[in-house]
C-alpha cells in the first residue's frame, strides 16, 4: 500500500462538481459534516447521539443482524457457504441504539449492525437538520448503525459519499482491475446484494489467496475520523471496518436510471456468451467494442438516418423503450 488518496478541506459543490465528481479517483472531504447536529451530538458521546436520533425516530422496525462475540464483526458467510454467521431481526432504531450503548465496555458483547436504511423511513426528518452540502437534496441518507464491524470487500454501482458521524471508519479501497486478485464470491447469492470477496483481510491465508498481495500494492486507505466523509466512484471496491463500541454512518448512492441494469447484463453475458468457444467470444469482443465500449462506440450508427436507429441511437426515452421492448420480446420467448 504505497499508493495516497486525495484529501480535501473545506469542499463545496462547485469544486466538487467541477474537480472530484468526474475524476474517476475516490477523495476524503475531510469535516465535510462536522456541523451536522447529529455530529455535534456524537463528539459529546454515544448517549448524547442516542437521544438526539431518538427525537427523529418513528418507531419503525429496521433490519439488523446480529453476531456472537467470537464473529469478531465480521459478517460474512457460514463456513460451508450455505447461509450467513448472522441472524436477522427487525427493531426499531431506539432499541438498537440502546442495546449498543448497554453493551459498551463488555468483552464479548454481541455484534449488532443495521446497514443501509432509507433514513425516510425511521427518521423523516433526519435530513432537514443534516443536510448534504454537495447533493441535491432528492438523493436520500441512509444509515448505518453498529458497534463493531467488518465489511467485506465490495463494490457499488452507484457514486457514494460515506459520512463518518460517530466512530472511525477505514475504508481499504481497490480499482476495479483488482477483481481478479480480490477472489470474489457469488454474484447472485451474498449478504446486502453486491458480491463480496471472499478473502478475510485480518488475516488473508495467502495459500488459498495468493494474488491478494498483489490487490494489497494496489490499495487505498481511508482513516475517517467522525466528520469526514469519503467520495468513492461507482465499481471501487471497498472494505469497510468499524473498530469504536458505537459507530454511525451516513451515505448517499446516486446514479443513473440505467445502473440498476448494469448487474443484470453481466449476468445475462454469462449465459449468452462465457461458455461459448473461443473464436466465437473473439468475435464478439469485437462488437462489443464496437457498439459498447470502443471510443467510437457513441457514433457507430451515424450512418444509419436517426429515425431508423432503433437501439443504436443517441440517448431518449424513445431508444430507452425501443431496447427494453427488444429485450422484453426476445426474453420472452424463452422464460
Amino acid at each position: 500500500m504505497n499508493k495516497s488518496i486525495a484529501v480535501y478541506h473545506d469542499m463545496d459543490r462547485a469544486t466538487f462538481e467541477g474537480s472530484i465528481l468526474n475524476g474517476g479517483q475516490p477523495a476524503i472531504l475531510k469535516q465535510l459534516v462536522a456541523n451536522w447536529p447529529v455530529s455535534k451530538a456524537a463528539q459529546i458521546s454515544p448517549e448524547n447521539t442516542t437521544a438526539y436520533l431518538k427525537k427523529l425516530d418513528n418507531g419503525r422496525p429496521i433490519q439488523s443482524i446480529f453476531a456472537p462475540n467470537e464473529q469478531k464483526g465480521r459478517h460474512f458467510y457460514d463456513a460451508q457457504m450455505r447461509g450467513f454467521n448472522f441472524e436477522r431481526r427487525n427493531v426499531p432504531m431506539a432499541a438498537l441504539l440502546d442495546k449498543m450503548i448497554e453493551v459498551i465496555g463488555q468483552d464479548n458483547a454481541m455484534a449488532m449492525y443495521a446497514g443501509s436504511v432509507p433514513a425516510s423511513q425511521v427518521a423523516p426528518n433526519f435530513p432537514n437538520d443534516n443536510s448534504m452540502p454537495l447533493l441535491p437534496g432528492s438523493v436520500e441518507p441512509r444509515l448505518w448503525i453498529g458497534n463493531r464491524s467488518c465489511v467485506a470487500a465490495h463494490f457499488d454501482v452507484d457514486y457514494n459519499i460515506a459520512c463518518a458521524v460517530a466512530g472511525q471508519r477505514v475504508f481499504t479501497i481497490f480499482p476495479p482491475e483488482q477483481i481478479n486478485n480480490l477472489y470474489i464470491g457469488p454474484l447472485e447469492y451474498n449478504m446486502a446484494g453486491p458480491p463480496v470477496s471472499l478473502v478475510d483481510f485480518a488475516k488473508p491465508g495467502y495459500d488459498r489467496f495468493p494474488k491478494f498481495r498483489d490487490a494489497m500494492d494496489s490499495a487505498l486507505v481511508a482513516e475517517l475520523e467522525p466528520g469526514d466523509a469519503l467520495f468513492l466512484p461507482p465499481l471501487w471496491w471497498h472494505h469497510v471496518e468499524a473498530t469504536g463500541p458505537f459507530n454511525i454512518l451516513v451515505n448517499y448512492w446516486w446514479s443513473s436510471n440505467e445502473a440498476a441494469l448494469q448487474m443484470q447484463a453481466l449476468a445475462l453475458s454469462m449465459l449468452a456468451l462465457r461458455d461459448r468457444p473461443l473464436p466465437e467470444k473473439q468475435a464478439w469482443r469485437t462488437y462489443f467494442d464496437h457498439y459498447i465500449f470502443g471510443p467510437g462506440a457513441s457514433h457507430a450508427a451515424q450512418h444509419i438516418p436517426a429515425h431508423a436507429q432503433g437501439v443504436l441511437g443517441s440517448p431518449s426515452q424513445q431508444r430507452t423503450n425501443a431496447i427494453l421492448g427488444f429485450i422484453r420480446n426476445t426474453l420472452g420467448r424463452m422464460l
